[in-house]
């Protein structure tokens, strides 16, 4: 048998194909969402808010809490907008003030949310 009849098969590389499998494992997995995100339902600026009986303006401070410019601590907050509300499902009125960072204002509406008030909107 002669030497360049014979053909020489190369064998297959496989990393190539393992390079490819990686990448796309990465990528998937910067792309994939873990987890569920939680939110929380705030009237948007623009629509109605329908109010009736006395106001329930909420004013968040880096430091403290106010019910219709009256300084309240965090838990009589919920006591007091319990009191104030006529009825099921009122809406209490968010407003961030003196630097206020977001995160401040999502702490006291998810403290509302634990005490039972549900209807929440925010404003400037």
């Amino acid at each position: 048998m002669n030497l360049a009849s014979r053909s020489l098969r190369r064998r297959m590389s496989l990393t190539p194909m393992i390079d490819v499998v990686f990448l796309l494992l990465v990528f998937f997995m910067l792309a994939a969402r873990f987890g569920t995100e939680g939110g929380i339902a705030l009237s948007v600026p623009g629509e109605a808010i329908e109010q009736s009986g006395p106001p329930r303006l909420v004013d968040v401070y880096p430091t403290r809490v106010t019910l219709n410019g009256v300084s309240l601590r965090p838990d009589a907050l919920i006591e007091t907008l319990d009191g104030l509300a006529s009825g099921v499902g009122e809406p209490v009125i968010l407003r961030a003030r003196g630097g206020a960072n977001v995160q401040r204002v999502i702490d006291v509406a998810e403290s509302l949310k634990r005490g039972g008030l549900d209807n929440l909107a925010l404003t400037e």
